[in-house]
């Protein structure tokens, strides 16, 4: 087991500063390349103490960015044409990608990783609500509108 120290909140981990343990390989893998968290040294603590302002409004911007976007996203309604049955099924699905590019064909700019879709891919005809999340604090809500291609 690793003990860092958080960079940035980090859903279902801790807050900005916090001393956590993790495993090793999530530790080596994920946090410290993207330099979310750095190892629990006594340099990188005092090094840490005498950047906390620095980092915590970094933190602060990127949450004030997370929810213009959240702003912008959740007045979006994306209606996509595709073919289906008559009973109302899809032939394929809509997934990240197709929902990717058809928010950037309207002009927002998503990110794979922030999509959440819990129960799969979207396969029916019809409105459907897409959480899309920020920032560990803002989850805006995309309005999808799958309709029949003619």
């Amino acid at each position: 087991m690793a003990k860092v120290i958080l960079l940035e909140k980090i859903h279902s981990l801790g807050v900005l500063g916090e001393p956590v343990t993790v495993s090793d390989g999530y530790a080596r893998n994920y946090l410290i390349p993207r330099q979310k968290a750095v190892p629990a040294t006594k340099e990188n603590i005092i090094k840490f103490e005498k950047q906390r302002a620095e980092f915590v409004k970094i933190e602060q911007d990127k949450l004030q960015m997370a929810e213009t976007r959240a702003a912008a996203i959740n007045d979006l309604i994306l209606t996509l044409p595709v073919k289906s049955a008559e009973e109302g099924r899809l032939y394929g699905s809509i997934g990240i990608s197709e929902l990717v590019r058809a928010a950037e064909a309207a002009g927002i700019t998503l990110e794979k990783s922030e999509i959440r879709l819990p129960n799969g891919p979207l396969r029916q005809l019809g409105e459907h609500e897409v959480s899309i999340q920020l920032h560990s604090d803002v989850i805006a809500t995309l309005k999808v509108n799958i309709i029949a291609e003619e």
